[in-house]
């Protein structure tokens, strides 16, 4: 007995030893940049996956039941925030019945709030369309902002996992050395597109727009959340016949038919970015995102 008793009690030493020394932070993104970004500074201390892709519209999400398994079991929630999931994220988050993850937990991380926004309405009203009360929520577009939310993000893994902080902490220095300098590439390559005029097909490249200096003379939805109609269209090209656009930018995730007619009519090219991580097969991750972002840009003011 006492020879049974002593070989199990050094089985159970064995499999402490052996065992994993502390399990993963499991996290559920709501956008893909926001996967990517955990995934730079978590390395493998963080298991986590994106509720969303970039060929997904991020203000429509069905709440199937293999995503609320994975809300449920989340113990951070990284999203934007603004308002942009708000027609899925609340229901999401209550019928999962998480509690860890709800707004004003250690598990709910809202990037928008870190970042100086745009578009912020004076009022709103439902006869502009869907227009966003805190501001533009698609922070993603200007590399400085994922800068600024990496350094929260990383702050936050660490306060949920204090016996990783320094490693946390040492991820985010080495991504914010790379990122700086693959910033200062981009903007030098980038330079020759301050001040190009585009239309756009919904409110949502502001934020890539005021970062290269671009600007925007009209958008193919009449209001924000409209779909382009025929006579909105006929009167965006008289527009530009008057004061030309250099190109019409959509995500990969809008429908592309308004835009080609825009394209062909105006003469002008039809580009479509990536958006976010995944949105195109250069943009396996933020680097990614960003050199694809800029060279299509650069290939359609040649």
């Amino acid at each position: 007995m006492q020879l049974t008793t002593k070989a199990s009690w050094l089985a159970l030493l064995a499999a402490l030893v052996m065992a994993p020394a502390h399990a993963a932070i499991n996290v559920l993104a709501c956008e893909p940049e926001w996967e990517a970004l955990t995934t730079e500074l978590g390395g493998d201390k963080v298991k986590v996956s994106s509720a969303t892709t970039a060929l997904q519209d991020p203000h429509r999400v069905e709440a199937r039941p293999s995503l609320i398994a994975r809300t449920r079991n989340a113990q951070l929630l990284v999203c934007t925030g603004l308002e942009l999931e708000v027609g899925w994220l609340p229901v999401l988050v209550q019928q999962s019945g998480n509690s860890r993850i709800a707004p004003g937990q250690p598990g709910y991380f809202e990037a928008g709030a870190l970042v100086p926004r745009l578009d912020v309405p004076a009022r709103v009203d439902r006869s502009d369309g869907d227009v966003h009360a805190a501001g533009n929520p698609h922070i993603q577009q200007n590399p400085h902002n994922i800068a600024l939310v990496s350094v929260a993000l990383s702050k936050r893994l660490a306060e949920l996992d204090p016996a990783n902080a320094a490693y946390y902490g040492a991820r985010q220095k080495d991504f914010a050395q790379r990122w700086d300098s693959a910033m200062l590439k981009w903007e030098k390559q980038a330079a020759g597109l301050k001040g190009v005029a585009v239309v756009e097909h919904h409110k949502n490249m502001e934020y890539l727009m005021n970062w290269l200096g671009m600007h925007q003379v009209g958008t193919l939805e009449p209001k924000p959340g409209v779909e382009p109609s025929a006579a909105h269209l006929s009167g965006l090209l008289a527009q530009l016949q008057r004061a030309p656009a250099r190109m019409v930018l959509r995500a990969g995730y809008q429908d592309g038919r308004a835009s080609q007619w825009l394209s062909e009519h105006a003469h002008i090219p039809a580009v479509v970015l990536p958006f976010s991580v995944g949105g195109d097969e250069h943009s396996k991750d933020l680097f990614g995102l960003f050199d694809s972002t800029v060279q299509r840009l650069l290939e359609a003011n040649k």
